[in-house]
């Protein structure tokens, strides 16, 4: 699946096995968004996640730190 520009932002599910590789994947985002100080509104239930990115100092709206991000989460 590739990122969806939604509503002035990029959004993406992902689908695991299970709850545990789900919240291994959340892990490696996080650092991934702290290294970047930027970070994604973070959706998860269950074996799924779904990740929205959004740059909110400049109202709001998709941004190159966006996809940026979006790169390297696509790359874990």
């Amino acid at each position: 699946m590739i990122w969806k520009e939604v509503n002035s932002a990029l959004e993406k599910e992902f689908e695991f096995n299970n709850f545990i590789e789900a919240f291994a994947f959340l892990t490696k985002v996080a650092m991934l968004s702290e290294r970047a100080n930027h970070h994604p509104e973070i959706f998860n239930v269950y074996n799924r996640v779904k990740l929205r990115l959004t740059t909110h100092v400049l109202g709001n709206t998709i941004s190159d730190r966006d996809r940026k991000l979006a790169k390297q989460i696509d790359e874990l």
